[in-house]
């Protein structure tokens, strides 16, 4: 519309539009209806709380690293099953053997490891900021399980065969599926899967001078959340043995890079699920590539919260609010 139109002004501008209306010349917007908006709104605030939860650990790895704590010398995970185990026994002053003791038997293989990192005290201060980073993970970590039911639940029950479908692929779980089926809905409003992957921005920038073409970075029009997904997904599709996904990888990354092929793995994952998700087929790879079965998660059935609940959460807020206002003045 741009092109066609010379003199900007509101009223021209609405009578310019009302006249390609009327004449079936504007596409209509892609509005998601009510429900999936709110499916939508759960996929973003996990993200938000996912990211929360990242930077505090980061700020609990800091706080260890500054005492010399350096567990991830030992562990791959300091927040899995026997991280916290450790950290909990450091705060709650247990011996060293005790801690050992209560580990899992691999880990219990690396006695003398674990115990010249755990043999020196901790100070005051590090406990306590220790103790508030770890409360308000496992907070989080409660309440990020809460939003994936939720998820789960509206993802299998509305759109179950594409989450089959999704699944098959190589990188795909059952929570990036589900954010994929968020942000895109109805894959049959594109008519091809480079369409789909130019409506998600994952796609370069075209310039042209004379008869040469340039391409640049990608064009980021769609949702990022879907960017990220599919970059994380593309990110596990690379390092899958004997797949094509890994083949591609390889291929492009002796040509254009390690960041630029996770790129383009990407997009060619999005041509991939719209093909498969259109066609109603599952992935195959003739390469010897077989998934392994994703163990589905047991989903709980929805928490209906009634109207006086509603109130009282509301008010809450209010009163939370009014005596931060009163403190201030």
């Amino acid at each position: 519309m741009k092109v066609l139109t010379h003199k900007r002004t509101d009223k021209l501008d609405s009578e310019f539009i009302s006249q390609l209306a009327l004449n079936n010349m504007i596409h209509s917007s892609r509005v998601f209806s009510k429900d999936h908006r709110n499916f939508r709104s759960y996929v973003r605030l996990r993200l938000t709380l996912v990211q929360k939860r990242t930077d505090l650990k980061n700020e609990a790895h800091s706080i260890l690293s500054s005492e010399m704590f350096n567990l991830k010398d030992v562990l791959t995970d300091i927040f899995g099953k026997n991280g916290r185990l450790i950290l909990s026994g450091i705060l709650s002053g247990k011996t060293v053997d005790e801690i050992i003791k209560s580990l899992s038997p691999k880990f219990q293989k690396k006695n003398s490891q674990i115990r010249d990192i755990l043999d020196r005290e901790i100070s005051q201060n590090t406990a306590i900021r220790l103790n508030i980073c770890l409360k308000l993970i496992g907070h989080l970590d409660a309440e990020i399980k809460t939003l994936e039911e939720e998820i789960l639940n509206y993802a299998y029950e509305n759109h179950k065969r594409e989450m089959e479908i999704l699944m098959s692929v190589p990188g795909i779980g059952e929570i990036s599926a589900a954010i994929l089926i968020a942000e895109i809905e109805n894959f049959k409003d594109f008519s091809s899967g480079d369409k789909l992957a130019s409506w998600l921005g994952i796609v370069p920038n075209v310039y042209q001078s004379a008869d040469k073409f340039y391409n640049g970075r990608i064009t980021k029009r769609g949702s990022k959340v879907a960017r990220w997904i599919l970059t994380q997904i593309a990110q596990a599709a690379s390092r899958k043995k004997n797949s094509k996904m890994k083949e591609f990888f390889n291929r492009k990354k002796k040509s254009i890079g390690h960041s630029k092929s996770i790129i383009a793995l990407a997009r060619k994952i999005t041509t991939i699920i719209w093909h498969l998700i259109i066609n109603d087929e599952m992935y195959e790879d003739d390469t010897g590539y077989k998934k392994e079965a994703i163990q589905k998660r047991r989903i709980s059935e929805n928490v209906i919260i009634s109207i006086d609940e509603r109130i009282k959460i509301i008010s809450g807020i209010f009163a939370i609010v009014e005596k931060k206002d009163n403190e201030n003045t």
